[in-house]
């Protein structure tokens, strides 16, 4: 299938894991992607192909002029924007008590202020500045945020990722009460426990793997594709009336 030919897809965190495989899953239903990453992405760009563009960034340290100008250079180069995917983050693990602010500004800056910043350069391209106007009738401009099962349950020794991903689910209600009716989409993907190189460890520790497994009425852990998947249905038109909802990609973890 070739559901996004001709459409520009912008995937933050791109150059490995959940948005690595969002980034290719995109290319490979034909759109021309944007990825952005501070490290290397030459490993998704060979697979993704020809329609990739990498863009050099470190969104923990972005601020929002950066942010509209990375926004700006891609709609300058490409012509527009139809899907951003808000990908990018970080975890920081420490008792609550001894957590430090750096830690705690570092994870809210990379897992919530860079995605709502980039989500309002976006949105304010497609309002203010004619991407509206210079899209077919039918077109929507489609933002989908990663957020977590910590969106909803509270976890342990990781409270500022906990509080980002609350506020992801926040903001990403909160821009679609407001954009809705600029024919504008906004909604959220919360994967269950994903198989990345950051869960390695939790994976090779036998009694922290079956802890999980057990709750987990599936029984496996997810691949990357599961939630590239979810995000390829978002941006597409079966989720037109789809608006501010945030989509449990978890085998069942929540329903437990």
């Amino acid at each position: 299938m070739n559901r996004f030919e001709g459409k520009v897809a912008v995937v933050t965190g791109a150059s490995r894991g959940i948005g690595g495989s969002i980034a290719i899953a995109f290319a490979r239903e034909g759109a021309q992607v944007v990825g952005i990453a501070r490290s290397s992405q030459a490993d998704i760009r060979a697979e993704a192909g020809s329609k990739y563009f990498d863009v050099t960034a470190d969104l923990g340290t972005a601020d929002p002029a950066g942010l509209q100008k990375i926004v700006a250079d891609v709609v300058a180069k490409f012509g527009k924007i139809d899907v951003l995917v808000n990908n990018a983050g970080t975890i920081r693990r420490a008792p609550a008590v001894d957590y430090s602010q750096q830690d705690w500004d570092d994870v809210m800056r990379i897992n919530l202020t860079s995605p709502f910043f980039l989500a309002q350069a976006v949105g304010r391209w497609w309002i203010k500045e004619g991407g509206r106007e210079k899209a077919a009738a039918d077109d929507r401009l489609r933002i989908i945020n990663i957020a977590s099962l910590l969106s909803f349950q509270g976890g342990i020794l990781v409270p500022a990722y906990t509080a980002s991903k609350h506020g992801i689910a926040g903001v990403t209600k909160a821009l679609a009460n407001e954009w809705a009716n600029q024919r504008i989409n906004v909604n959220a993907v919360a994967p269950g426990y994903v198989e990345t190189e950051n869960t390695r460890p939790l994976r090779e520790d036998p009694v922290r793997s079956q802890a999980i497994l057990g709750r987990i009425p599936q029984g496996a852990w997810a691949k990357p594709a599961d939630i590239a998947g979810a995000c390829l249905y978002l941006a597409s038109r079966d989720a037109d009336y789809v608006n501010g909802a945030i989509l449990n990609v978890d085998g069942g973890w929540l329903a437990r």
